[in-house]
């Protein structure tokens, strides 16, 4: 039975992958076609064509390999200087420019003067360009708020999961496992009595309704502080006499960081975990955590390489915060249907696994290098500001940037990519990345 469901929970992740890579070439395709370039193809997929139909002028299909997607335009780079798009020079380099601009022009026909795609104004091929990473954006965000305000986390709350037994620092607890040492007093929690399963409702007087409000509050308190609490439906008020305590510090979404500790104020408690519901601003304030965190990981990339070479090649242990390609994410979108928790649960999992990746390809395909979406958003805001210092100065019009002089650059980019998504395969095979 874990198997079946292995392979199902992999299934469904490719299918969410082919979805969201259809999606981001939608938003391309619709905004093409609104400002009349014309799209030959609408591929999801690379390698060898499974079903293909054309429609009108477009051909929809998908390919074997869901490992990105493409729609083709006709004249995404603009002629030579000398007018020509046909290959004519032996000099590699110069080779990759005008292998670029003549595929740009392939299948071109009688009328497609006026629908080739670098003829159009700067802020129309940004749409073009940006509309593809958007809609990938606006996926992750609409399935981010579904599950988060309808399916709820699992994050801790008021409810108190353990007492401590004794006043004991969080470095030497994590020493000793939990093992209070001889002579050490009595926690603040366990002498004023408050017990596994007491709901925390008012910490001195102030209603509290979440454990980062209750955690920051207990922290800045060193004294006497009275604990209102819920326990078999009925209200107490307990008194508690907090002292200094080194504790885990925690960085500003509430996380802890490792190996570092703060002196603050302590009550001696461990809270419980539980599925939550987040209220829209919640949901909120969490997606712009979530975005924070994206671009932090994209910035730390090249810093993960030798980490990911030590867990492919030298059998390191690979780590949590590891990148994961398509094959280490379909094998977790696996584990996921696996876990031994409510379906409800396994369905938001995987919907944020998915949302994630859709949050992922955003931030990427928004990084201002070619072949990516932004190098070109770049190239046109480029050409835009060219044509505006020109006009201010009165010169004459530079004409469209060519972007094609740019291969060369992208071709390099493109083997970079290759080679760090060659090695985090490696590492999904041989040492993936497991949910705990």
């Amino acid at each position: 039975m874990t198997a079946v469901m292995t392979v199902l929970g992999i299934v469904v992740f490719v299918l969410g992958l082919l979805f969201s890579i259809a999606w981001h070439e939608l938003g391309h395709l619709s905004t093409a076609k609104m400002f009349g370039i014309r799209v030959p193809q609408y591929m999801v997929g690379f390698g060898p064509t499974i079903w293909s139909r054309r429609r009108g002028e477009t051909e929809y299909g998908v390919k074997a390999l869901p490992l990105g997607g493409y729609i083709r335009m006709i004249g995404m780079f603009p002629p030579g200087d000398d007018g020509r798009i046909e290959a004519r020079s032996t000099s590699p380099w110069r080779g990759m420019i005008e292998d670029a601009r003549s595929a740009a022009f392939e299948e071109l026909q009688p009328g497609d003067e006026n629908r080739l795609f670098y003829t159009r104004k700067p802020w129309k091929r940004v749409v073009v360009m940006f509309a593809g990473p958007f809609m990938n954006l606006v996926l992750a965000v609409v399935v981010f708020l579904g599950v988060l305000m309808g399916f709820g986390i699992n994050t801790q709350t008021t409810t108190v999961g353990s007492v401590s037994d004794c006043v004991i620092s969080q470095a030497e607890a994590l020493k000793k496992g939990g093992t209070c040492p001889k002579g050490a007093p009595d926690s603040p929690a366990k002498a004023a009595g408050l017990r596994p399963g007491d709901r925390i409702v008012a910490f001195n007087g102030r209603p509290v309704q979440d454990w980062a409000t209750l955690q920051s509050s207990i922290r800045d308190t060193v004294g006497p502080a009275t604990i209102g609490v819920v326990r078999d439906g009925e209200n107490l008020v307990l008194r508690a006499d907090l002292i200094k305590n080194q504790v885990g510090k925690v960085d500003g979404r509430g996380n802890y960081v490792e190996g570092e500790y703060v002196t603050a104020g302590f009550l001696g408690f461990t809270p419980a975990s539980g599925i939550v519901q987040q209220s829209f601003g919640q949901s909120v304030d969490r997606m712009g955590d979530m975005i924070s965190s994206g671009v932090e990981s994209l910035i730390a990339l090249p810093s993960k390489v030798p980490d990911l070479w030590n867990a492919a090649f030298n059998g390191a242990e690979r780590e949590p915060d590891s990148p994961m390609g398509v094959v280490g994410a379909a094998r977790v979108g696996g584990e996921v249907f696996t876990l031994d928790v409510p379906a409800g649960q396994r369905v938001a999992t995987m919907l944020m696994l998915v949302a994630g990746f859709n949050l992922s390809l955003f931030l990427f395909n928004m990084l201002p290098l070619l072949p990516l979406d932004g190098g070109h958003i770049a190239g046109a805001l480029w050409e835009s500001l060219r044509r505006a210092v020109a006009k201010v100065f009165r010169r004459p019009d530079p004409g469209p940037f060519d972007v094609a002089k740019l291969m060369p650059v992208a071709y390099v980019v493109a083997g970079v990519f290759v080679c760090f998504t060659l090695l985090v395969l490696v590492a999904d095979v041989v040492n993936p990345v497991t949910l705990s």
